[in-house]
């Protein structure tokens, strides 16, 4: 295209999602990716042996199939197929096979909590009762007036809390507050500040409301069913073009990045005030990730049943290792027995790997910008998968180990492999990159951002690239 109405810089899942909310209103659109392939963390590749597909950054899609603007995609009729697995999540207890399940039916759910149940029933049903609007308010800026403002008052009250006092003051048993403490790690924050409770919150809800599901095939499957579905509308995807300077792209009235703060202020820093580029080299990013994709000669041999039915399992035991573990990178340093997200899809996904064969990933939590030895931290975590499932490591044929540097040089987006975009803390809640009650436009007409450094933040939801768009349609193209 010579000449375009919008260009997206960037294939992640919210450029693709800006990309097609601005295509549905019959706009040209141009979307230009530096990788060979389309996707940012939605990609899969062979990253061990022939034959074995690994998730490259993302795996399992809670906020995908939840999310308001990806959810009324006809994606399906473009090649995406959603597996559910039996259960959204289990949480070994105790290496002799004791667990706790997070099962679709919140009442299945209370039944394993004992006395918790109740309280756990208490905590989700006003949140997943109507999900769509809750998801449809809790998955935009806060800076505005809900559309349920009573059910979104009573939210930020639970959720503006830490997940330690939350879990502290509702729940009495080890179970319900570990399983409570695994969905709020998901927040990268320690679990003693706020507002950790809200990640723990949604995620926890959205497993009773939509599950935890996997695409067929790997996370690829997204990326290349939305961009089918682009190309429905006319747009188009070019790949491994690195832009450098904003000049470089063709004439359009908008343009739309899918970027950090750190790559705006490299690609769009002439085009901006000097103030605002003051403002977003204020932004912070947050811990990153130590990542594992293990090729297995088998299943995973868990002694408790329910891990083999889960699409994610939580490795850390009760609520105070999960705190312990969760603290570490925020004193500089990685636990020796860290929290691990632990997925195996070719449990549900067999066509992922050789017969008989297996597929699993796992990561943990390092310091921002940590430069330490990933080897190490991929021995801690395998030691943690072997805690609650011996023998694991006797299964392992090849492995791929990346920390933050390999993360990020892979994907400049995920900045000391903060796979966030950025922390989530009450200030970077609210003011995310910046503090505006329209954080999507920039000072420059016809600019915007569509990353996850804006609200709502990090996960494969696409509504920071809707939200982007409806931005775009309102000042740029409506407006």
């Amino acid at each position: 295209m010579s000449t375009v109405d919008a260009v997206v810089v960037g294939s992640g899942p919210n450029g693709l999602a800006a990309a097609i909310a601005l295509a549905q209103e019959g706009l040209a659109v141009l979307v230009v990716e530096a990788q060979e392939s389309p996707g940012g963390g939605l990609r899969s590749e062979a990253l061990t042996l022939p034959g074995f597909t690994h998730d490259v950054c993302s795996a399992v899609h809670p906020l995908a199939v939840g999310s308001p603007f990806l959810s009324s995609l006809p994606l399906d009729k473009h090649g995406l197929e959603w597996i559910e697995p039996p259960l959204p999540l289990a949480h070994p207890l105790a290496e002799e096979g004791e667990a706790v399940s997070l099962h679709r039916d919140p009442a299945e759910t209370a039944r394993g909590l004992g006395p918790d149940g109740e309280a756990w029933l208490d905590l989700v049903t006003p949140l997943i009762q109507d999900w769509d609007g809750f998801a449809q308010d809790v998955l935009g800026p806060l800076l505005r007036w809900p559309s349920h403002p009573i059910r979104m008052a009573g939210f930020g009250l639970k959720a503006i809390r830490s997940a330690s006092a939350l879990a502290g003051s509702r729940f009495k048993g080890r179970a319900a507050r570990a399983l409570f403490a695994g969905c709020a790690a998901h927040s990268f924050l320690p679990l003693d500040r706020a507002p950790s409770a809200a990640v723990g919150l949604v995620l926890a809800a959205s497993g009773h409301a939509v599950g935890w599901p996997i695409p067929r095939g790997g996370a690829d499957a997204v990326a290349q069913a939305m961009v089918r579905y682009l190309e429905s509308l006319g747009g188009e995807v070019l790949v491994g073009w690195k832009v450098r300077d904003l000049d470089e792209l063709p004439s359009s009235r908008a343009v739309l990045l899918d970027l950090t703060p750190r790559q705006v202020v490299e690609v769009a820093g002439e085009h901006l005030p000097e103030r605002y580029l003051r403002r977003l080299g204020r932004y912070r990013y947050g811990p990153g990730v130590v990542k594992v994709d293990w090729a297995l000669d088998g299943p995973v041999p868990w002694q408790a049943p329910q891990c083999a039915e889960a699409s994610t399992v939580h490795l850390g035991g009760s609520l105070g290792e999960i705190e312990a573990a969760e603290m570490a990178p925020w004193e500089g340093r990685v636990a020796q027995r860290p929290f691990v997200l632990f997925s195996e899809p070719t449990r549900f996904d067999p066509g992922r790997a050789p017969d008989g064969k297996s597929v699993g990933w796992g990561y943990c939590h390092v310091p921002p910008g940590w430069r330490g030895d990933p080897e190490q931290v991929a021995r801690s975590i395998e030691g943690q998968v072997e805690r609650y499932a011996p023998g694991f490591q006797s299964r392992i044929l090849a492995r791929s180990v990346r920390g933050p540097a390999e993360m990020e040089a892979t994907n400049p987006n995920l900045v000391g492999g903060d796979i966030n975009g950025g922390l989530q803390d009450l200030r970077q809640v609210l003011a995310r990159p910046v503090l505006s009650l329209d954080p999507y436009a920039t000072p420059t007409p016809g600019l915007y951002l569509c990353s996850s450094s804006t609200p709502p933040g990090g996960g494969v939801h696409g509504m920071c690239g809707y939200h982007a768009a409806m931005s775009a349609l309102r000042k740029t193209f409506k407006g």
